[in-house]
């Protein structure tokens, strides 16, 4: 039940990832008696229309469009469910939202942001956060919050940059 994670392609169906997270959020949603709500189905389809970290703010104006509420409370009371469910990650850096492509399961994750296109990908980031706590406990401090976020160029922007000084 795994969603696709095209990573930094640069060719690439978004309507696929759309219709894979939401098939994906309506069978855990069933199995974890869970609703869906249409407000909620709407949030996730939005903020994996793309790849690119979504802020609650970006989303009004969609649901205004759609026919909801689109006071603030509205879309983060839907973001805290997809994000409670798995289905989003927030950005902590860019206070945004992304979709999760391993929404089966809890597990740790940072994330991979290009500062020109904006597209952020989901890292497997275990082996990180061993290290940190290995390196936490040696001078006897408790890691409450971890967050790993790391900036830099996609494939696709590096080439453009080449490009361009050529």
């Amino acid at each position: 039940m795994q969603i696709e994670d095209p990573g930094f392609e640069s060719d690439h169906n978004h309507q696929h990832c759309i219709e894979q997270a939401l098939n994906t959020a309506r069978v855990l949603c069933n199995q974890r008696a869970q609703r869906l709500t249409a407000i909620r189905e709407l949030v996730l389809k939005l903020v994996w229309q793309n790849h690119q970290p979504m802020g609650a703010y970006e989303l009004l104006p969609a649901l205004a469009d759609a026919g909801f509420n689109s006071a603030p409370p509205t879309v983060y009371r839907a973001l805290e469910f997809l994000q409670e469910q798995g289905f989003v990650h927030r950005i902590a850096s860019l206070n945004a939202y992304v979709g999760c492509p391993h929404p089966e399961s809890p597990h740790r994750s940072g994330f991979l942001i290009c500062r020109s296109c904006q597209r952020a990908v989901e890292l497997n980031t275990g082996n990180v956060h061993h290290a940190l706590q290995e390196s936490a406990a040696d001078l006897g401090f408790e890691i409450e919050q971890e967050m790993v976020e790391v900036v830099g160029l996609c494939p696709d922007c590096q080439a453009g940059a080449a490009d361009a000084q050529s």
